[in-house]
């Protein structure tokens, strides 16, 4: 018999949870004070996070805590700290992004299960196969992929659980590799703090919100999802109100359970948000302009006071998802006794007094059942009542409805813990021990082959997948003198096996270095037998994910272009790490194009704001890119490393020989450029509020 795909519904604060239990949600997440990828909701502190658990598991739902942000040094005890209150608050699992806090739970509260977030933008088999591998026991797939690319990630690795998001917001960036409102405002999606920049007026191509998908509407899929073997079924909407949760799980539910959503829950879904109605574009593998659209008038109007109401009423009551056998037995002389059964646990109660002989009325079976049924606004609904009644017996209605609430409370209390993991304690500062390592060497990274006649004495050239496609040029240029590496594409939709293959040419022909931006990239690379650098889509941002990255066999890492200079010096760099020294750095790289163009077409352009900025798009093989309209610059002299990191050059946007030449003269005489900025070297991000 097939499991019943889970639906799992966002809740940001209690009145959430509320609602999706009381709708039929299977499972909640919800995030903390801190480390969570939405900072911007009211969160669960440590009281509330305890109290969530126990109303969830009282009813059979499971709650997941985000903790599914990127965490710098100074606070990696504060995160584990968390841990350990998640761990004897008895959450069920935990959604985490930074690799170094995931080796760190491994150890410290070994049996809690871990979920592997969007934000590490798995979309490829092998990014599945690697994470399971890694110990997590769910993915969390990006939100772009096709019913089909979905299928051949769970075909690939049905041991790893597969959770997909089918309802709420849809981010133009994939998950995990925006960071648009970071460099913008410092405000890091990958820090739970995005400004929302794609939501504002953005231009091309004649749409003024060339970066505003419609929301997700693909719960019409749950049943398809289901029968490929999909462990979970992802509403978006922890910032959202609980009418919102209510009405998103109700339509899940329907879907699921009846194979449709009815017409009167689609329209409050619709109504009570929407951007200008829904899209499954990703799904169906069919993008383009119709996946667009914003908040407008209308669409805010529509979700009045009365629809609220409405939808409030929906789950007023308590929603009977335990079912609960109850067997009475009433014996002359003895005491009275009722046991409690939900499937997994059994509790027994008895009266303080023996049963006495019915001067009147006696009671019967049919009472009894009455009496016993009325579970009323509770969680229990009554499968079963099982009597064993003298004959001639007396027992209060008072006595019997007692009995029936301290059983059903002794019942919750026993649902209350599921786990009861153990807890370790360890000293991570400990671990930061041992010689550090450094390089000096330089790195660039090019799209094309032919854009390299300068850089002979640059100690790694990486150079894109798709512009090492002259594989005679390649030998000519490698005998030449040149250190010829190659750089993975930072997404592979669709397209992991022609990239595995072709990167598997490129090792045969001698090509032995590569530059990984994903775990999938990381992981097809050991197997090819490459010497494999971490690229800064890794979002490397302490000495824990260094340590990880160190014993999983990278050999050097461009860290997170979100560090501030502070925090590179403070890192305990176990490999040698490196900074973007220029480059015009991407702000998003995405599925869909702006404004939903063609593609395909190789015309490039740029993306207009409101203050008139032109960002840079680049169409790459079945992506975009979408990048900062001024280069990175940090000249030595801005800073005071010690030789503790090497530069990386990224000639990303540079088309021509010429335009390359010219940038390459300025930084080895060391000279500014017109327009530049210093990123988030200087300035970094803002920090998180750790409670």
């Amino acid at each position: 018999m097939k499991n019943k795909i889970e639906i799992l519904a966002p809740a940001g604060g209690f009145d959430s949870v509320i609602a999706a239990v009381r709708s039929g949600a299977d499972a909640v997440y919800i995030g903390s004070k801190s480390f969570s990828a939405r900072a911007s909701a009211h969160n669960f502190d440590d009281d509330e996070l305890i109290e969530c658990v126990r109303y969830c598991h009282r009813r059979g739902v499971k709650v997941h805590l985000a903790l599914n942000t990127l965490i710098f040094d100074d606070e990696m005890e504060a995160a584990l700290e968390l841990v350990k209150k998640a761990a004897k608050a008895d959450v069920d699992a935990l959604i985490i992004q930074d690799l170094g806090l995931v080796s760190l739970i491994k150890e410290i509260v070994p049996e809690l299960p871990l979920h592997a977030s969007t934000q590490l933008s798995v979309h490829t088999p092998y990014g599945a196969r690697a994470l399971y591998e890694m110990g997590f026991e769910r993915v969390v797939l990006s939100r772009e992929l096709s019913l089909v690319e979905i299928r051949e990630i769970h075909d690939f690795c049905p041991e790893v659980e597969i959770e997909v998001f089918v309802h709420g917001a849809l981010c133009m960036c994939v998950s995990g590799q925006c960071y648009f409102s970071a460099m913008l405002g410092g405000r890091s999606a990958n820090r739970g703090m995005c400004a929302q920049p794609c939501r504002l007026p953005m231009k091309y191509k004649g749409n003024d919100h060339a970066l505003s998908l419609k929301d997700n509407g693909s719960l019409n899929y749950l049943r398809e999802l289901e029968d490929m073997g999909i462990a979970s079924a992802k509403i978006e909407g922890r910032m959202k109100r609980p009418e919102y949760v209510a009405a998103a799980v109700t339509a899940a539910r329907e879907a699921r359970d009846l194979g449709f959503v009815t017409d009167i829950t689609a329209e409050r879904l619709r109504s009570v948000f929407s951007r200008t109605g829904f899209t499954d574009g990703y799904f169906k593998g069919e993008i383009g302009r119709d996946m667009f659209g914003y908040r407008q008038k209308s669409d805010v109007v529509s979700a009045d006071s009365k629809l609220m109401k409405e939808i409030r009423n929906l789950y007023k009551d308590e929603y009977q998802s335990v079912e609960v056998s109850f067997k009475l037995t009433a014996k002359m002389d003895e005491k009275l006794k009722l046991s409690a059964a939900d499937g997994s646990h059994t509790v027994e109660v008895e009266s303080e007094s023996p049963v006495e002989k019915a001067v009147n009325v006696p009671l019967t079976e049919e009472k009894a059942v009455a009496c016993l049924s009325k579970t009323g606004n509770t969680q229990y609904k009554v499968k079963e009542i099982v009597t064993d009644i003298s004959p001639e017996v007396s027992v209060p209605v008072s006595v019997l409805n007692a009995l029936r609430r301290s059983a059903l409370e002794q019942l919750d209390n026993k649902r209350e813990i599921c786990h009861n993991y153990r807890i370790n304690d360890i000293n991570i500062k400990e671990k930061l021990s041992g010689e550090e390592k450094y390089s000096n060497e330089t790195y660039t990274v090019v799209q094309d082959i032919e854009l390299i006649s300068e850089m002979r004495d640059i100690d790694k050239i990486f150079v894109d997948l798709y512009g090492l496609s002259d594989t005679d040029r390649l030998t000519e240029l490698k005998n030449s003198g040149y250190n010829i590496c190659v750089e993975a594409p930072r997404v592979t939709f669709g397209n992991e096996k022609k990239v595995f293959e072709r990167l598997k040419e490129l090792r045969e022909l001698g090509v032995n270095e590569l530059l990984a931006h994903n775990i999938a990239s990381v992981y097809m690379g050991k197997l090819l037998g490459y010497t494999v650098h971490a690229g800064f889509g890794m979002n490397i941002a302490n000495s824990y994910t260094l340590m990880w990255a160190e014993n999983y066999g990278i050999s050097s890492a461009e860290l997170s272009i979100e560090l501030d200079i502070k925090h590179i010096e403070r890192l305990h760099k176990c490999i040698p790490v490196g900074i973007v020294r220029y480059g015009y750095l991407p702000l998003m790289i995405t599925r869909n194009a702006p404004a939903g163009a063609d593609i395909s077409c190789k015309n490039d352009g740029y993306l207009q704001d409101r203050k008139g900025e032109k960002f840079i798009i680049r169409k790459r093989e079945g992506y975009c890119e979408i990048y900062n309209c001024v280069p990175v610059l940090m000249p030595q002299k801005d800073y005071n490393l010690n030789g503790e990191v090497f530069n990386v050059f990224h000639f990303t946007v540079e088309n021509s020989v010429e335009k390359m030449k010219n940038s390459l003269r300025k930084l080895r005489k060391n000279l500014d450029f017109e327009r530049k900025t210093h990123g988030l070297y200087i300035r970094g991000v803002k920090k998180l509020t750790i409670y």
